[in-house]
């Protein structure tokens, strides 16, 4: 008796992810169009084009602007890290330095 293995339709799982921008310094950041901005949409066309995988960006914004990443005194990635635990299960930043100054 033959045995039949039918593949399984792939689910996605929806996994929700959070954007971190950070600029060490104020300056450019009074512009409509400033590097968190660009860091932000770089980080949100990578999550746009992982929708197949059911990948969805928080609307919540956590923006750094004029903070050093050499410190973890920072107001938007407290926050973050605070949420993480609760609801976000994936974070993205441009790149690590974003995260912190090695």
């Amino acid at each position: 008796m033959p045995l039949w293995v039918l593949p399984m339709a792939k689910v996605a799982m929806k996994t929700r992810c959070a954007v971190y921008t950070r600029k060490s310094s104020e300056e450019g950041l009074e512009q409509s169009f400033n590097s968190l901005h660009a860091q932000r949409e770089a980080c949100e066309a990578y999550i746009s084009s992982q929708r197949h995988e059911g990948w969805s960006v928080i609307p919540t914004p956590y923006d750094d602007g004029g903070f050093s990443g050499g410190t973890m005194d920072r107001p938007a990635l407290k926050s973050l890290l605070a949420d993480i635990s609760v609801r976000i299960p994936v974070m993205m930043g441009s790149d690590s330095t974003r995260w912190w100054a090695v």
